[in-house]
């Protein structure tokens, strides 16, 4: 019986130990996901990647490179010019909320939430058809992965860039 119980206990300490081991901030959840490319070259040019490695909590509207390939031509290219990186703050920003916020936090039906860009908000929408979020454009951009658990928050994969502009409407 003791030789059980120590291995036992061995057993969830290596468990535990390699769950410590392959747990993952933000940053490097997405430089490890080719889906996240432009976002991480992005994160990189506006000089925020030590930050979102750091402690958190996080929550990331991470849009896919395709997000990305949608905005008019040339934008992207534009926005990763040096003389550009405060806009590219501005944008990635609108991106991030300083909570941990899974899927299941968020309240059914329209709600602002404030992102780290504070002189913006978020309208986001959660209903039996999945949550969706409209930007300062008042355009849509629709969760399509929700809660990628990192150490340090979490990551809901969207299908849009979000774009500050004028507060959105909830509805």
């Amino acid at each position: 019986m003791k030789t059980t119980l120590k291995a036992t206990v061995t057993a969830l300490a290596l468990s535990l130990a390699a769950g410590t081991a392959n747990a993952a901030n933000i940053v490097e959840i997405a430089a490890g996901d080719e889906r996240f490319t432009t976002l991480v070259a992005a994160v990189q040019a506006a000089g925020l990647a030590e930050t979102l490695s750091g402690p958190g909590p996080f929550t990331v509207y991470a849009p896919v490179n395709d997000a990305f390939a949608a905005l008019p031509e040339g934008t992207v290219e534009t926005l990763l010019m040096p003389e550009n990186k405060g806009q590219l703050t501005n944008v990635l920003l609108y991106h991030v909320d300083d909570r941990k916020l899974t899927a299941n936090m968020i309240p059914m039906g329209s709600t602002y939430f404030a992102p780290i860009l504070d002189s913006e908000r978020l309208c986001i929408t959660a209903g039996s058809d999945g949550v969706m979020i409209a930007d300062g454009t008042g355009e849509m951009a629709n969760v399509i992965i929700a809660d990628i658990m990192a150490d340090n928050g979490v990551i809901h994969v969207v299908d849009k860039v979000l774009l500050p502009g004028t507060r959105p409407a909830c509805n």
